[in-house]
């Protein structure tokens, strides 16, 4: 088994990143959710209620980020807000960047929250108590597989699952067969959280924002387990805070023996 793509999402939502290479941290890939849109209750907005933010390509930078060209600068002395992911999940303290044209791509009163502190957010379920997550659903990574996204047999491309690491090689469902085991991918040790529940996102067409039924339909009729909808695994890096490690398309993946 092998790498076959990496990728990251600066702000949480918006389009992918495609790299070559990443830097694993203990909350997630470098650059990875650090960044998120918030509605006026600051509560996350993704594109569960935003499409358009299939629209804003992020790009990270050495103390800021590049949002379709505009410069963001990190707001290290920026207002301190609490926030949400969710509306449900516990609150954590982020700041406030300078971005109001985000208003208007969005097309709703928005504002962008930089997590200063990424050690700030815990992982909530299948988790050590020091396991720390950025702005991403639960987990800092998501991984899937070639070989499940062929056996599930719907006609849509991988980045609508919106993964970190994508591996080819293995089985189908292979994954399933992981969880509470380690993988370890290049350098880097992971910790297979549990399978991850799909929502709406996969149903939206991350270069056009066009709305569908698949893959969720598909989804319901063949893995649906326990009131969810599985497709991918969640992992957590096995590294201490100030450790991290490369990982490289092309490189091997080991499952747990």
């Amino acid at each position: 088994m092998r790498i076959t793509s990496l990728h990251t999402y600066p702000v949480k939502g918006c389009h992918r990143l495609d790299l070559d290479e990443a830097v694993t941290e203990p909350w997630g890939l470098a650059g990875d959710r650090r960044w998120m849109v918030i509605d006026p209750d600051a509560v996350g907005i993704t594109q569960r209620q935003a499409p358009r933010l299939t629209r804003l390509h992020a790009v990270p930078r050495p103390g800021g980020i590049v949002l379709n060209g505009i410069d963001v600068a990190e707001p290290v002395d920026g207002p301190k807000i609490t926030l949400r992911v969710f509306s449900s999940k516990p609150p954590v303290t982020a700041r406030l960047a300078d971005a109001p044209f985000l208003s208007d791509l969005l097309d709703r009163p928005v504002r962008l929250a930089w997590l200063s502190d990424p050690t700030a957010r815990p992982i909530q379920r299948h988790a050590l108590p020091s396991d720390r997550v950025s702005f991403a659903d639960g987990y800092p990574v998501l991984l899937t597989n070639e070989a499940s996204l062929d056996a599930l047999g719907v006609q849509v491309p991988m980045t609508r699952f919106r993964p970190n690491i994508v591996i080819g090689g293995a089985e189908a469902w292979a994954e399933d067969t992981w969880v509470g085991g380690r993988l370890r991918i290049g350098g880097a040790s992971f910790r297979v959280a549990e399978g991850c529940g799909r929502c709406v996102v996969t149903t939206i067409d991350q270069e056009t924002a066009a709305a569908g039924r698949e893959p969720l339909r598909t989804l319901g009729r063949l893995r649906r387990v326990e009131g969810r909808l599985l497709f991918g695994v969640s992992l957590i890096p096995d590294q201490l805070p100030g450790e991290t490690h490369v990982i490289r398309v092309g490189e091997p993946v080991l499952s747990p023996s």
